[in-house]
């Protein structure tokens, strides 16, 4: 099986190049990306496939749940290095509808090392937990948490000191929520953009109680 993947990576340089002979040319060139992909580790969710963009393209970090967790330091040296070295112009939080990481968070049972990871995300739902709760079908459910978790994530990364410091110096910087369907390979804007302090201040203020849903099953369809 191993082997079988070299013989696949022969293959796909060679159909690249005859393509277009200057793709590795370019690619080899220093890396200059106006944007940072913050995704989940998920393999159905390839960051530089669903947005059409080339490798050089596009900075891409991904964790279990697309979390920006303060206290990561692998996240943390990615965030830096993008926003102070390569002076990226977007961040972008994207999730995805039925997320396994999400789905763990919500089962109730133990799965290890993987749990500590995952507390973040727990916690979001504990603390609205009367709201997730009125939408009855658990997938819809698990697809609400999904939306919130994106945007608290947004939140985390607005907040941080390397993009604050962003802000301060005048950078260009915006910070982008979208959450990604599988069902349907569509992204979705979940409307968090922010590209400044104030900008932060507001989406803290919006966030802060997730709207009710008119009916029990209201949330239902988020990924049909």
């Amino acid at each position: 099986m191993i082997e079988d993947l070299r013989k696949r990576n022969v293959h796909w340089a060679a159909t690249k190049a005859r393509i277009d002979p200057e793709y590795f040319r370019r690619l080899s060139a220093q890396q200059s990306p106006d944007y940072l992909w913050i995704g989940c580790s998920d393999a159905r969710v390839p960051a530089n496939e669903v947005v059409s963009l080339d490798p050089g393209e596009l900075f891409v970090h991904r964790n279990v749940a697309n979390l920006a967790p303060p206290q990561d330091a692998n996240f943390l040296s990615v965030l830096q290095f993008a926003v102070e070295v390569l002076k990226v112009k977007h961040v972008i939080v994207c999730g995805h509808y039925g997320c396994g990481g999400v789905r763990a968070a919500l089962s109730g049972k133990r799965h290890g090392l993987i749990d500590h990871w995952l507390a973040p995300i727990r916690c979001l739902y504990e603390d609205d937990v009367e709201h997730f709760d009125r939408i009855l079908d658990f997938e819809a459910r698990l697809n609400a948490v999904c939306e919130a978790n994106v945007l608290a994530q947004v939140r985390a990364v607005a907040a941080n000191p390397f993009v604050l410091d962003a802000w301060t110096r005048g950078q260009r910087l915006a910070i982008h929520g979208w959450i990604y369907s599988i069902k349907d390979g569509l992204i979705r804007d979940l409307g968090a953009s922010v590209s400044g302090r104030k900008d932060a201040a507001r989406l803290r203020g919006r966030t802060a109680a997730l709207p009710k849903p008119a009916s029990p099953r209201a949330a239902e369809s988020a990924d049909r």
